[in-house]
Parts: C-alpha cells; sequence; structure tokens
C-alpha cells in the first residue's frame, strides 16, 4: 500500500513540472540567407522556453526580439549599403544556449546618375546649412527610439506606381558632390493619394528643407517608415494609422524637381531598401 501511494506521489510532483523545451529544439535562421549590402533581413528563432530571451548583434547592432507566435521569435535587421561582401556568423545566446547562422552578403553595383545643376541648388546658404543640420539632428533623435511592436503583418509599398529612381543611386553632381539615394522615388501625380505600410504611430509631420512635407511614422521595435515631398498631411503627430490608411497627398514640396514620392524604411538606424523591405514575411 505504501509502495502505490509514493508512486501515486510521485506521478503526481512531475504532473505539475513546468514544460521546459529541449535545447536542441532551439535554432535559429536568418531569412533571407543571402542579401546585398543595404538589404534588411529577418532573424527567426524557435524552440525557446517563453522565459527565456535571445540576443544577438549584427554589422554592430544590437537587435530586437519580438514574438511570431508559440515559441518563435523574430528580430529585424538591415546591412548598411556601406557593409562589404562576405560571410557574417551571427550568435544566438539564450541563457546558457547558443545558436549561430550566417548572412551572406553578396556585391552589388549601384547604378549612377550624373547631374549638373545651378550652384545655389547645391551649394546650401549658412542659414539653409543650420537649418538642415537641425533636420538632421531632430531625425536621428527619432530613429534611436525603441517603442513597442505595432506592425501587423507584411508592410505594403504606399504608392502603386512605376519607381522612377531605385535605392541606392550614387548621385554625382556637377561632376563632384556625391549623394547615396536611401528611399526609392515612386511616380505619381500631384494629389494622389498616400497610403501608411503598415500600422503605425505619426512621429513627425513637418516641412523639410530638402524633404518638404515629410512625414514619420514608428512602427515599433525600431522600424520606422517615411513619405518626403508631399502636398499636404491627412495626419498630425501622435496619431495611430492602420496598414492602408491615407496619410497624405503626392506632391513636389522641399528639394523636388517635380510631383513624386520619397518613400524610406529605417530599421535600427539602417536605411534599407524598401522593395526588400516589402519582401519580408513578417
Amino acid at each position: 500500500m505504501r509502495r502505490i501511494v509514493r508512486i501515486v506521489l510521485a506521478l503526481l510532483s512531475l504532473a505539475v513540472l513546468p514544460t521546459v523545451a529541449p535545447t536542441d529544439a532551439f535554432r535559429a535562421q536568418a531569412e533571407p540567407r543571402t542579401i546585398a549590402p543595404g538589404d534588411p533581413f529577418l532573424l527567426r528563432v524557435k524552440g525557446l522556453d517563453s522565459a527565456l530571451h535571445p540576443r544577438a548583434s549584427v554589422f554592430g547592432r544590437e537587435l530586437r526580439f519580438v514574438s511570431c507566435g508559440k515559441r518563435c521569435q523574430l528580430a529585424v535587421g538591415g546591412a548598411d549599403i556601406a557593409v562589404k561582401p562576405g560571410r557574417y556568423r551571427v550568435v544566438v545566446s539564450a541563457g546558457r544556449n547558443k545558436r549561430s547562422t550566417v548572412i551572406d552578403v553578396q556585391p552589388h553595383a549601384f547604378p549612377i546618375l550624373r547631374l549638373t545643376l545651378p550652384a545655389d541648388k547645391v551649394t546650401l546658404s549658412e542659414e539653409n546649412a543650420e537649418r538642415v543640420l537641425e533636420e538632421e539632428n531632430l531625425l536621428r533623435a527619432l530613429w534611436s527610439e525603441q517603442t513597442e511592436m505595432m506592425w501587423e503583418g507584411n508592410f505594403m509599398l504606399p504608392l502603386r506606381n512605376e519607381i522612377s529612381t531605385q535605392f541606392g543611386v550614387k548621385r554625382i553632381i556637377n561632376g563632384e558632390k556625391q549623394s547615396l539615394h536611401r528611399g526609392i522615388d515612386i511616380r505619381g501625380t500631384e494629389g494622389e493619394e498616400v497610403r501608411a505600410s503598415n500600422r503605425g504611430i505619426v512621429v513627425l509631420a513637418k516641412d523639410l528643407f530638402f524633404g518638404g512635407n515629410t512625414l514619420v511614422l514608428d512602427h515599433g521595435a525600431g522600424i520606422y517608415s517615411v513619405y518626403m515631398h508631399l502636398e499636404r498631411f491627412l495626419r498630425s503627430r501622435g496619431e495611430e494609422v492602420t496598414r492602408g490608411d491615407i496619410v497624405g497627398y503626392v506632391g513636389s514640396t522641399g528639394r523636388s524637381s517635380g510631383p513624386h514620392l520619397h518613400f524610406g524604411v529605417k530599421v535600427q538606424d539602417v536605411s534599407v531598401n524598401p522593395v526588400a523591405f516589402m519582401k519580408l514575411k513578417l
């Protein structure tokens, strides 16, 4: 009889023990594994108990993980356009457990665009230079903010028109001055609707020197989308929007030669290719 009681007690004690996923179920995978400079990527971690929080860094930046379902966490990262081609090992740690994966950055030749412009369109006055610096500092402060995840599902392009200038184009102005295009230009007509790429909060709706009427959405976890040269805003700072909501209208404000939308995506303070970002399976 005593033996039966001991067996019952042992079974009851096992029933209340917490279930922990075996460490051999813990795995990490980069998606996609092969990218170009300027491309975004996902780091998906599966098989971890909810009590464990993965950590990883790559390209000199710490990644931020969010939930992607049961025993699944993911982080969105980006390779800066200046990242050198090569194979990069990514180590993911969770408690005493470690797993690794690799990201292959392939060489990529970005187009070169040569422009000839009047001197006053290239050299800024002292007043304008100060304004540009202030605006750069304002945007830099935005990119450093880390808020809770807000996006829902995959992202979408805010305007379904032809892309006139691709990401990464190197512009050489008057044979000297160089700039990199860290977004895409989408053709549009004056007043055409521009839609939110995903759910987020408006953190900037302001007239900037280069970008003109510029709207920035914070999607959480270090992801931002940027909409420039708008004719006017339909949303104001602090408003929450959902994927597909109209946030403004195509215009030609700021340094613009005609109606279009400059659309950019920031991931952990890195400008990434918006077209590649739309392909991520979030």
